[in-house]
């Protein structure tokens, strides 16, 4: 990938979208392209963390392990989303780990290239804190999420949300595997697999591995939510 094409992918963040031609190119000079197998690590826990990334292909999962060794998905990172941004800033060794789920390929934006183009364009700063604020808005709504809602709740949520505006029938690719994503909701592999069952039973979805196809997404939205995980 050459440097225009860094720049062009660059420009297509938010976080960069109203950055100064010349600060932009800067910084696109100044960033490495990654590659990184499936499994690979991109940066794991107690490692100082230079640079932030932008991941271009897979999902990079963000995770953290338990002193049991159990496994807690903190975020899924898709195609075209940053991560350790705020890691980045603080100076101190990353508390979470980041794996790349499938072959892919990373932008690696160094802490000095960003810190010289804010210095040099205030809207980068201002873009940045509004990233940073959106992503802390995130977990304030998972941990309210966690605190306040069933895990069924939870799961028609998710699904809800990748149903997108669609009023009867649609269907919605998992990014990852189930057990995966049963992490990132704070559920078990088999909790959220009889929530599926469930589901299907009802009539409201059909499961085709990580397709699930709803019925009627209206139906699904009221469906009673007094489940307990």
């Amino acid at each position: 990938m050459d440097g225009a094409a860094i720049e062009r992918c660059l420009r297509r963040l938010p976080l960069f979208s109203e950055i100064a031609p010349a600060s932009l190119q800067r910084l696109a000079a100044a960033t490495r392209l990654r590659a990184l197998e499936r499994g690979a690590f991109a940066l794991c826990a107690g490692d100082a963390c230079e640079a932030f990334f932008v991941n271009l292909g897979p999902p990079v999962k963000l995770f953290v392990l338990a002193p049991n060794g159990n496994e807690k998905v903190i975020e899924l990172i898709g195609p075209g989303q940053s991560f350790a941004e705020a890691l980045m800033f603080l100076g101190r060794p990353s508390p979470v780990n980041a794996q790349a789920l499938g072959d892919t390929q990373l932008l690696v934006l160094p802490r000095e290239a960003v810190l010289q183009a804010m210095a040099a364009d205030q809207r980068l700063a201002l873009h940045m804190l509004a990233g940073l604020s959106r992503r802390l808005h995130g977990l304030v709504s998972d941990v309210q999420a966690y605190a306040l809602q069933s895990g069924l709740q939870r799961v028609i949520g998710y699904l809800l949300r990748d149903a997108g505006d669609d009023d009867g029938a649609c269907t919605v690719e998992l990014p990852v595997s189930k057990a995966t994503l049963a992490s990132r909701l704070s559920l078990t592999p088999e909790y959220f697999s009889r929530v599926l069952r469930e589901l299907e039973d009802g009539g409201l979805l059909r499961v085709d591995g990580r397709r699930i196809l709803i019925a009627d997404v209206q139906r699904l939205a009221n469906y009673p939510l007094n489940s307990r995980p």
